[in-house]
């Protein structure tokens, strides 16, 4: 951990967290139309940035950029569809008089699964966010120039000028990363905070969990010394009536109500899937012979040929 100076925020004395108690508090509750949109944007938002992840796009990119990526990776999926294919012979039977443009995109879903993970965890993270903003608790909410933190927000004490700064890493739950690597991820996110010249105050980190239960705790090592004791973990019944002013069942009443009742919600919840990545993994399919004229793959005893001899092509008879 980096030589950093205890943080004078009060706190309580018998566990050493944050008193919250001698914060602004909250004085204004977020309607629900205004959550309703919330939601709705960080969806697509959510969704707009998870495509980017999984295709590896830059934010700013020319369309010959996107193409030479598309094109890497539609052969990046048939690798995958070739490499995980299971067993070969069940494998090559279930595809038997399938379109290969069903196969493409189920092969897609299976890679992006953790992927559609991190679109729930950014699905949060601007729900929390944006509803933050609207509370009207915080003298500030940002997410710009940040690197490690999601977000910080900057609030007042109760009885005085004095402010607080509060650096803000969402995660879905503890378990997204091993033990091994807390202390690293709580490392950079402290650097962040040290590292901000717009500080002009006391700071803590916060890694918050949006859909583990519990409330507050500090990550430490086995004898139970805190990797840093300016750095807590806030669980969801904790989380979300602070920065959101209402709770983890609500959120998520909230958000459900979204899915059920929001025409076409499941196409920004998917991640998108490009039609010239389709073109680029239908190029592979016809390289390796698999599929006829109309596109479906018409012989199982050459899909076993690929996937029994990984890397090796088939050449056209």
């Amino acid at each position: 951990m980096p030589r950093t100076v205890f943080q004078n925020y009060p706190r309580l004395k018998d566990r050493g967290l944050l008193d919250d108690s001698k914060l602004v508090q909250h004085s204004y509750r977020v309607s629900n139309e205004d959550l309703e949109r919330t939601i709705v944007a960080a969806i697509i938002t959510a969704q707009r940035k998870s495509s980017r992840y999984v295709l590896d796009l830059p934010e700013e990119e020319d369309e010959d950029t996107v193409r030479r990526v598309y094109k890497k990776e539609g052969q990046a999926l048939f690798k995958y569809f070739q490499k995980y294919c299971g067993d070969p012979a069940t494998t090559a039977y279930q595809c038997l008089d399938r379109h290969f443009s069903d196969v493409a995109q189920e092969q897609f879903r299976n890679r992006t699964l953790q992927q559609e993970r991190m679109n729930s965890a950014w699905m949060y993270q601007f729900i929390a966010k944006d509803t933050a903003i609207m509370t009207k608790r915080f003298e500030s909410v940002s997410d710009i120039g940040l690197r490690e933190a999601d977000f910080n927000v900057v609030i007042r004490y109760a009885k005085s000028e004095s402010k607080l700064v509060i650096y803000v890493s969402v995660k879905n739950r503890s378990n997204t990363m091993g033990g091994q690597d807390w202390p690293k991820a709580i490392e950079a996110l402290e650097n962040e905070a040290l590292n901000d010249r717009n500080r002009d105050t006391e700071y803590i980190c916060v890694f918050g969990f949006s859909i583990e239960r519990g409330l507050r705790g500090m990550r430490g090592n086995k004898r139970g010394v805190p990797y840093s004791t300016n750095t807590e973990l806030w669980y969801s019944d904790f989380f979300w009536p602070f920065f959101t002013n209402l709770s983890y069942e609500e959120i998520a009443k909230a958000v459900l109500e979204v899915f059920l009742h929001t025409k076409d919600i499941e196409k920004y919840r998917s991640i998108e899937f490009p039609q010239e990545l389709l073109g680029s993994f239908e190029a592979c399919c016809r390289e390796h012979d698999l599929i006829d004229d109309k596109g479906f793959f018409n012989d199982p005893f050459r899909l076993v040929e690929l996937f029994c001899r990984q890397g090796s092509k088939r050449s056209k008879s």
